[in-house]
């Protein structure tokens, strides 16, 4: 058998993130600018030449109807690139394009290709997951049929221990295994007695470092300008695709709220629809939990033997994975075992990570799950979270393995984790070394 190739991360890129019921990718057609965004990938690697990269993925959850088929083979063609070039597309929920990126990394270590692209693409705000009543309808009689799986969950085979130090309350292991990633966060704040004081700070504090590593300039390499015609909409908010708003360059991502405070998010009321099984406090609310946005990632990966052979200067190695499972009912805790998997593969503890990219899909997981694994705060989402940058599915996870692998080029660390909670149940993580 051929000895492992180490797999190295040699440049990330992504759009800036849009709104997604309002934002300026409304109005564009998003496999254009997933094609964009991969070009100007390329052109900023002159010595990636197109006729090199072997594979490109595309993690995506919402099917955008112009990434109908193989959605990553429309961005490819539209891309300049030749025909030759394979493609596939992943959906693992939020955890879609780094899933993407860990199988493309995994065909290079066993020496099966030497480069390719991962890229992840979102449009939340046009109909994801269906949208219509009739969506709406199937959804709910698929959770009635898992009402049974309760009957089983609790049975655990022998030798297996549930994988948190808190033990999870009978009323939550009870309750639906629910599709609502807000009841999920629900859940998890009740299991573990967040307060809504601790979750709107996390949230406070994510915007306030955002504006910070704005003024600084810290995400300028990573996002790709992009040329943009503003949507437009009636006085009902529906958007008007027959109309033609101005054209912008779109640098900034637009979920980031200057000024956002304690006072302001303490005005919020708690998501609609959501219960407590432990009639305790009602504590998710829209400021303390991920917005719905469109975006894209990309990011160009690399045996390091090649990358070197070429002259390239990488940004990072990978060198550990990790998929897992939870209850679905406490989601936002996937990225627990999931890490612990990970740091077992890489042969690390977790004091050594010293920076993490810790998806903010919501508050109330982030902030238990860094209890569990022993994560300092101060080592996590450093200049800000998805609270801030926004959360386009299928495009978080190629976004934050870029974002930290920067980041440990930026401060002079070594290891770094990057993670997510998944709907369903699930938690990835992959973890990079810095290469200087």
């Amino acid at each position: 058998m051929a000895e492992l190739q180490n797999v190295v991360i040699v440049d990330a890129a992504r759009s800036a993130f849009t709104r997604g019921g309002r934002g300026a990718l409304v109005g564009n057609r998003i496999d254009d600018a997933g094609a964009a965004v991969l070009r100007a990938l390329l052109e900023r690697n002159p010595k990636v030449t197109p006729w090199m990269i072997e594979d490109i993925g595309l993690g995506q959850v919402g099917n955008a109807p112009e990434l109908d088929g193989i959605g990553a083979d429309n961005v490819a063609k539209l891309a300049g690139l030749p025909a030759e070039v394979c493609t596939f597309e992943t959906n693992r929920q939020c955890g879609s394009s780094m899933e993407t990126m860990q199988r493309i990394a995994q065909s290079i270590m066993v020496g099966a290709s030497e480069c390719g692209v991962a890229i992840g693409i979102e449009r939340m705000g046009r109909a994801l997951m269906g949208g219509g009543g009739g969506e709406r309808n199937r959804v709910t009689k698929f959770n009635e049929k898992r009402l049974k799986f309760n009957d089983q969950q609790r049975n655990l085979p022998p030798g297996y221990t549930d994988q948190f130090k808190q033990p999870i309350p009978d009323y939550i292991l009870d309750s639906p295994p629910v599709l609502s990633m807000t009841q999920t966060a629900q859940n998890v704040a009740d299991m573990y007695d967040l307060s809504r004081e601790v979750m709107d700070q996390f949230a406070v504090e994510s915007h306030e470092k955002y504006g910070q590593a704005l003024e600084r300039g810290v995400y300028a390499e990573e996002i790709i300008p992009l040329e943009v015609e503003m949507p437009v909409f009636d006085d009902q908010s529906n958007w008007l695709p027959d109309e033609h708003g101005e054209k912008k360059v779109l640098q900034v991502d637009e979920g980031f709220r200057a000024g956002t405070n304690m006072e302001a998010l303490s005005q919020l009321k708690p998501v609609p629809g959501i219960k407590s099984y432990g009639d305790k406090e009602l504590v998710i609310t829209a400021g303390n939990s991920c917005p719905t946005n469109d975006g894209i990632s990309a990011i160009l990966l690399m045996s390091e033997q090649k990358a070197r052979a070429l002259g390239l200067e990488p940004l990072a190695r990978i060198v550990g994975f990790g998929v897992a499972g939870v209850k679905p009912q406490v989601m936002g805790l996937g990225p627990v075992p999931a890490t612990e998997k990970a740091l077992k593969y890489a042969g690390l503890t977790a004091d050594q990570i010293e920076r993490v990219e810790f998806n903010e899909a919501f508050a109330a997981q982030v902030v238990p799950s860094l209890r569990e694994l022993g994560i300092p705060m101060d080592r996590v989402n450093v200049n800000g979270g998805s609270l801030a940058i926004g959360h386009p599915l299928g495009a978080t996870g190629a976004r934050i393995v870029g974002t930290v692998a920067r980041e440990l080029r930026r401060s002079g660390k070594r290891y770094g984790l990057a993670t997510q909670c998944i709907g369903a149940g699930m938690g990835i993580s992959t973890i990079v070394e810095a290469i200087y």
